[in-house]
C-alpha cells in the first residue's frame, strides 16, 4: 500500500488528508474505486474506527482518502461551540471539493468514487452524491445521521448504504425516516447488538464487511460507470 499527503483546496480552507493507493512504488497496482471518507463530529482523520473500516476497503483494492473535514483552528472552535459539527453545507461542500481533487490526482482519476460517512459525516456524504452525480457511485452510512441531510436525501442518485447498531434505537428511527426519503437504492443494514459506536466485539468488523461488499458492487459496475 502507498501513501501520500492530500491537500484539498476547498474554497474557504486548505484541507489536510491521507490517500492510500494499492500497490507498492516500485510496483503500482491499479485501485478498483476510491473511497472518501467524511468522519463524524469532534473527530478526525485519525479516526481509529475510519482507519480500521479503511483497511478493510484497502484490503480489498480500493483506494481510500481520509481527511479531516475542519481546519485545525475551527476544529478548536468547534470543540468550545460545536458550531461547524452540524454545519452540514460546509462539510458537504468540503466534502465536494475532495471528490474534485480525487477526478484530477493521476491515481484515482476516472476510478468511480464512493463516500464513507460517519455520524454528521453520513449528512455530508449524501449532500456531495447531490452535487457530484455524476462522480459518486455509492455512499455508506455507518451509525450516521443521514435525516440531516434534509432535502437533498431525494436528489442523491448513488445507491447508499445505512448502517445501524440494532442497539443505537434513536439512530435507528431516524436512519428509518431519511431512507423513507432517498429515491435512490437503498439498504438499512441493521448490525444486532451494536451501539452508536460500534465498540462492541465484532460489531465494527461486520459494519467494514457490509462497507465493503457495497463498495465492491460500485467497481465491479466501473466498465458502465459515467465519468466525471
Amino acid at each position: 500500500m502507498r501513501s501520500e499527503t492530500a491537500r484539498i483546496a476547498a474554497d474557504d480552507a486548505l484541507l489536510v488528508g491521507d490517500l492510500a493507493l494499492p500497490g507498492q512504488p516500485e510496483q503500482p497496482g491499479q485501485p478498483t474505486g476510491v473511497v472518501a471518507f467524511a468522519h463524524g463530529s469532534g473527530s478526525s482523520r485519525h479516526s481509529p474506527r475510519n482507519r480500521a473500516v479503511a483497511g478493510v476497503l484497502q484490503s480489498a483494492g480500493l483506494a481510500t482518502l481520509l481527511f479531516d473535514l475542519l481546519t485545525d483552528a475551527e476544529e478548536r472552535v468547534d470543540a468550545i461551540t460545536a458550531e461547524h459539527r452540524f454545519d452540514i453545507p460546509l462539510l458537504g461542500r468540503r466534502l465536494v471539493a475532495a471528490v474534485d481533487w480525487l477526478a484530477g490526482h493521476p491515481g484515482t482519476s476516472g476510478l468511480p468514487v464512493g463516500l464513507f460517512g460517519a455520524s454528521t459525516g453520513a449528512a455530508a456524504a449524501l449532500t456531495a452524491a447531490a452535487e457530484r452525480p455524476e462522480r459518486v457511485r455509492a455512499v455508506v452510512s455507518r451509525g450516521g445521521r443521514p435525516d440531516l441531510a434534509g432535502g437533498v436525501l431525494n436528489r442523491v442518485r448513488a445507491p447508499v448504504l445505512l448502517v445501524v447498531g440494532g442497539d443505537d434505537h434513536e439512530v435507528l428511527r431516524l436512519n428509518e425516516q431519511a431512507a423513507a426519503m432517498l429515491a435512490a437504492p437503498h439498504e438499512l443494514h441493521v448490525v444486532p447488538g451494536a451501539t452508536h459506536l460500534f465498540e462492541e466485539p465484532g460489531a465494527l468488523e461486520q459494519a467494514a464487511e457490509a462497507a465493503r461488499d457495497w463498495f465492491a458492487r460500485m467497481a465491479e459496475q466501473r466498465g458502465g460507470a459515467r465519468r466525471g
